[in-house]
């Protein structure tokens, strides 16, 4: 029985394209102890894939975070069966807020070592023991404080693009990075209320338990997350601050939260909020591009990749024989062919307001 997506990927993308099929992005997750991972992940893919389920899930010994697009006549039928599952009954579901329906094109379900990469390795952290929860309101008020310290737990690429006002926004390139820097920052402000915010809550999950594993004493996150301080924030006439983009990680890598463009595009420095991969596969690159430079560099970071990336793809192919870009994980938004990135920086105590 297959268990994995074999056909190939411009195919799938065309095919979501062209379909005028309502769908629905929805993410969650949940930290809970799971024996036996690639079994669940079996038994996941089949009773999804059934459903016509797509997206990007990882499951793990210590749970699963789950990124995915769901038909609209499916809904009823997949959550019917997510809560029959006792540790997932009643676990709140993040809508997207700004959903074209062409958020993923396959199901992809990994096992993975965690369902975020941490680099923790202490015995004695407890994960569960996590900062108070605030829903949108709590928030806005908590954040009213003057004392109040905001802390966004994405990495740069995200925040470069919209993040809550007065909030700390360290530059660095992953979450094992930020978990170390957040700590020492913050080490002359433990007695402050610190709040941590990130996309749908799963990294503040683990961020708050590890100030209080360190010593904070007032820590707090924000529920769900900004996408559901967006819904939260619609639905209530709540003050908006969160300013521009919320970065996603699926095919529209981006949805608005304000009208406002807080962010430049990487080519010529005009104001832009839209993300995008080289179009050079051997590159790949994430970075940012106005639609003026998207024309005049057909999708590609620089002309050395645009003239690749015109090449007949067979002659692609060849050059990228034996070639292993990395994705430039480590790069996102900051190769050395971009005038107007934005350049890396670190943020300390003595730094904070």
């Amino acid at each position: 029985m297959q268990l994995w997506n074999r056909v190939d990927k411009r195919i799938l993308e065309k095919n979501l394209l062209e379909s005028n099929e309502n769908r629905v992005t929805i993410s969650f997750y949940k930290y809970v102890r799971i024996d036996d991972p690639t079994a669940w992940r079996d038994e996941l893919y089949l009773a999804w894939d059934k459903l016509n389920v797509l997206g990007r899930i990882y499951v793990a010994h210590e749970g699963i975070n789950a990124q995915l697009s769901v038909p609209g006549n499916n809904i009823p039928a997949f959550t019917d069966y997510l809560y029959s599952y006792p540790f997932l009954n009643g676990i709140r579901l993040n809508y997207a807020v700004d959903d074209d329906g062409k958020s993923f094109t396959k199901l992809k379900i990994l096992v993975r070592n965690k369902i975020v990469a941490d680099g923790l390795h202490d015995e004695t952290f407890d994960s569960s023991n996590s900062g108070i929860h605030l829903n949108a309101k709590e928030f806005n008020e908590l954040t009213d404080q003057k004392d109040t310290i905001i802390v966004d737990m994405r990495n740069h690429y995200e925040s470069e693009i919209g993040h809550f006002e007065k909030a700390i926004t360290p530059d660095v390139d992953t979450f094992r990075d930020q978990l170390p820097l957040v700590v020492d920052m913050l080490q002359e402000e433990k007695n402050k209320p610190v709040v941590m915010y990130c996309t749908g809550g799963i990294r503040c999950e683990k961020a708050s338990a590890w100030l209080k594993h360190n010593g904070f004493k007032n820590v707090y996150q924000l529920s769900g997350g900004i996408i559901e301080y967006a819904r939260q924030v619609q639905e209530q006439g709540l003050k908006n601050k969160f300013r521009g983009k919320n970065f996603v990680f699926d095919r529209r890598l981006g949805e608005k939260i304000s009208r406002e463009i807080i962010a430049q595009c990487h080519q010529c420095g005009a104001p832009a909020d839209t993300h995008t991969n080289c179009k050079n596969e051997a590159c790949h690159l994430l970075f940012i591009q106005c639609e003026q430079c998207a024309q005049k560099y057909k999708g590609c970071c620089c002309e050395d990749c645009m003239s690749i990336a015109a090449l007949p793809e067979e002659e692609q192919k060849e050059l990228r024989k034996g070639i292993d870009p990395g994705r430039k994980v480590f790069k996102k938004g900051r190769g050395d062919q971009l005038t107007f990135k934005k350049h890396a920086s670190n943020i300390r105590s003595s730094e904070i307001k």
